[in-house]
């Protein structure tokens, strides 16, 4: 928080969200000038005969233009305001909280606040129209000038979380125990909670600087190249988003091939991927290193505000539980397409002798939606406002970030989702998980820059609660048992890729930061590591084919935020168990339900989920999650 909130606003703020095979989402630490921009994202809509018009969203929200007199402004205004508070308040913060009457301290959070939201306005923006279209150099220039010109002006903010945490704990206590500044106590709270880890001022800011053309530098190499590559599949020349969205074609010499072409073409790359995984990780030993984490993943544990035993007890469930969910369904899953083991291309495959329709835009926006109403129609009106708004960009385009995501950008703005929507019955499960997102940036915009943001263990939740909802929807709707062992299977392979896979993502990391602690890794070590972790998830159903050593280069989390992935898992497991609670017990809980998401991070996973008598701390707790997977599996075992 703090100062490292700023930086994380601009180098991680863009938080990802599921792993393109996993369900497809990544977003880019995202670089466009209005007249770079195609017509279509002027008139903000796209035709396709098969899937109707899809929405392109409408950034005017933000700023009219990336040449736009408000933008220049901004950015002249916002390192003015950044110098004059530092001239206001540098070194004087210990003496304002030892004042009684709080007023100069709140005034301070207060315009601290103020321009933490420019600040992410500004690259929210930036990042947005990056995102169009990565493969666009004024985009990548916008983008780059941007992010340094902020990334200089907040070095002048430093100083403020630092000298927050040298006020003594009593003095800062009773301070905080009043009002107004009462307020920003649970903002004031997780600063307390960087306090271990902060270096003196000079460092910090060495650190803030230099990440522009450290972290965010190596961040920015990963997405330009992934989006240059393409993949011959056939005689087509495709981009990863397609490439990948082939591995769940109907046609499984179409699946074979898109499994060798993007064996191939990460395999040509690999060493610059290798040499990107290497840097990074040896980038954060030395920052963990200076900075007293012992375990490699403390970083991310205390960022989520979650305790490493909690996460530890996750893993160890998961882990456990492999024979029961994947090995199991995997078996399953080859049974039905009549052979004892499946090349990993088929993984996510249709099953077979069940038709595959497309699905139409206006059918999917009519199908979540109905879901939502039908939880909670004041969940419903907050989603419809992303389709009336044009807050959503649906087409797949050249050069467009690959996978889904759903940005907050700031509390004085309003969330936008991307999507790369073919009209696939994922893609509906996807809009679901990204609107659940927004919904809840939306409920929790109200607490402001400071404490509306949430821990990324939470952030999963309203997603694949929004899922959920959806597919139960689409479920009650089934009227042929071949219909609802799809629907079952589909629902069955979406929670795997978000617990299983997601584990085992973590268990890579935890592997692959450990080893390189002791030197640089080649690209076949970390290819060993990767098969060694994806044989064991996966279970002996699964053929690990050649190649099949460098599909670690694609998993954007890997880059953008180190260990990450477990949040998914923690997400899906959690809404499991609240899914169980509301079935038992429907009567009050979408206002329970609703309010949880409205506290944003102001409250701990603790406090919110005493309302429905769960406890992420109770071993048996993750058990109750696992089980709802491994009963869809009994259900369809049973339907044999």
């Amino acid at each position: 928080m703090g100062a490292g909130a700023v930086a994380r606003r601009l180098n991680g703020y863009y938080v990802p969200n599921h792993p393109p095979d996993s369900k497809a989402a990544m977003f880019r630490s995202l670089p466009i000038t209005a007249s770079a921009l195609p017509q279509a994202h002027q008139t903000g809509a796209r035709a396709d005969e098969s899937l109707g018009t899809l929405p392109e969203w409408n950034l005017a929200d933000l700023y009219p233009a990336m040449e736009s007199e408000a933008f220049a402004r901004d950015l002249v205004e916002a390192a003015e305001a950044c110098k004059a508070f530092a001239a206001d308040y540098k070194g004087r913060l210990e003496n304002l909280a030892a004042d009684g009457s709080n007023e100069g301290l709140i005034e301070a959070v207060r315009r601290y606040e103020v321009i933490d939201d420019k600040l992410g306005r500004i690259m929210s923006y930036a990042g947005l129209v990056y995102a169009t279209d990565t493969s666009d150099p004024a985009r990548a220039k916008f983008y780059g000038d941007a992010q340094e010109k902020i990334t200089t002006a907040s070095t002048d903010l430093l100083f403020f979380t630092l000298e927050l945490n040298r006020i003594d704990d009593a003095v800062l206590d009773a301070a905080a125990a009043k009002a107004p500044l009462s307020h920003y106590r649970p903002w004031l709270d997780d600063i307390r909670k960087d306090k271990p880890h902060q270096l003196d001022d000079k460092l910090e800011q060495l650190f803030h600087e230099k990440s522009v053309t450290g972290q965010t530098a190596w961040n920015r190499l990963f997405d330009e190249t992934m989006t240059a590559l393409r993949f011959k599949v056939g005689e087509e020349e495709l981009a990863l988003e397609p490439t990948l969205s082939l591995l769940q074609d109907p046609s499984a010499p179409k699946r074979k091939q898109a499994g060798e072409a993007l064996a191939a073409g990460l395999g040509k790359n690999i060493r610059t991927f290798a040499l990107i995984t290497n840097t990074l990780a040896k980038d954060k030993e030395i920052s963990d290193r200076w900075r007293g984490y012992q375990d490699v993943a403390d970083a991310r544990h205390l960022s989520n505000r979650v305790e490493r035993d909690v996460v530890d007890a996750l893993v160890a469930a998961v882990h456990s539980a492999y024979p029961r969910l994947s090995h199991r369904y995997y078996k399953l899953k080859a049974r039905w397409f009549g052979v004892e083991t499946m090349p990993h291309w088929d993984r996510n495959a249709p099953l077979p002798n069940v038709p595959t329709r497309t699905v139409g835009w206006d059918e999917a926006r009519s199908t979540v939606l109905d879901a939502y109403r039908g939880f909670s129609p004041d969940m419903a009106a907050i989603a419809q406002r992303f389709f009336d708004g044009r807050w959503i960009d649906a087409p797949v385009r050249p050069g467009k970030a690959p996978g889904a995501f759903a940005h907050p950008t700031v509390p004085s703005a309003h969330p936008y989702v991307l999507l790369n929507y073919q009209g696939k019955p994922r893609d509906v499960m996807t809009l679901a998980h990204e609107l659940g997102h927004g919904v809840h940036q939306v409920l929790a915009g109200p607490n402001g820059a400071l404490m509306a943001p949430t821990p990324l263990t939470l952030a999963e939740t309203a997603s694949v609660f929004g899922e959920m909802l959806t597919f139960r929807a689409l479920l009650a709707k089934t009227t042929t048992k071949d219909e609802r062992r799809a629907l079952l299977a589909g629902k069955v392979e979406d929670m795997i890729n978000t617990v299983v896979r997601q584990i085992a993502f973590y268990t890579f990391e935890r592997k692959l930061h450990t080893a390189r602690r002791e030197g640089e890794l080649t690209s076949d070590q970390i290819g060993e590591i990767w098969l060694g972790v994806q044989a064991e998830s996966l279970g002996p159903a699964i053929k690990l084919m050649p190649g099949y050593e460098t599909y670690w280069a694609y998993i954007p989390h890997f880059i953008h935020s180190p260990f990450y992935v477990y949040a998914y898992a923690f997400g899906d497991c959690l809404v499991n168990s609240l899914y169980g609670v509301f079935e038992k017990a429907q009567d009050g809980f979408a206002e329970r339900y609703l309010a949880m998401l409205a506290a944003g991070g102001t409250k701990h996973h603790s406090e919110l989920l005493k309302p429905f008598g769960l406890d992420a701390t109770d071993p048996g707790f993750w058990g109750i999650g696992l089980g709802m997977i491994e009963g869809l599996i009994a259900d369809l075992e049973a339907m044999e």
